[in-house]
């Protein structure tokens, strides 16, 4: 027998099944023209608004590396989870993140000692012996680039091979 409590939801749930049904053959066209209307307004009154901000070219390499970094994460901790993984592939797969993290925070360690004794916005990349330097400035100056690198090298026992870059 159907009591109440059944024959709502069956009422219930066939209203929801004909809705999607409703929404997946309903032609994209006119999805698509009433949320460019929107956007084009929404665009438009935006783009007067925004300017350009001088660190844009630094954060755009950050995310970028952040990116690549989440990436290998990503892996690493698929690693970890699966459980047919031997103990030699965990074991590298999380000295691969504990490295990813040193790295990261040694990077961060860099910009902002750089951001503090001479004053600039930087972008630090490390990979392993080598260390790219991009410098938001507009003159080229050697003279700083030479104290951006004896400033990198006092951090490493090690010979680092650094590279420093001016950006615009």
């Amino acid at each position: 027998m159907i009591n109440k409590q059944k024959l709502w939801f069956l009422t219930l749930f066939s209203l929801i099944l004909v809705l999607s049904v409703y929404y997946i053959t309903m032609p994209s066209e006119l999805l698509t023209t009433s949320t460019t209307k929107n956007n084009t307004n929404k665009t438009t009154t935006s783009a007067a608004k925004v300017k350009v901000n001088e660190t844009d070219s630094l954060n755009a390499l950050q995310v970028e590396a952040d990116e690549e970094r989440a990436a290998l994460a990503a892996e690493y901790n698929e690693i970890l989870t699966n459980k047919e993984s031997s103990t030699e592939e965990k074991n590298n797969a999380y000295d691969g993140l504990k490295e990813i993290n040193e790295i990261k925070a040694k990077e961060e360690e860099l910009e902002k000692k750089i951001k503090e004794e001479l004053k600039l916005d930087s972008f630090i990349k490390i990979d392993g012996n080598n260390i790219s330097v991009t410098i938001k400035k507009k003159n080229h100056d050697y003279s700083l680039a030479n104290n951006v690198m004896r400033l990198i090298n006092e951090e490493y026992e090690s010979k680092m091979y650094i590279s420093v870059k001016f950006q615009n």
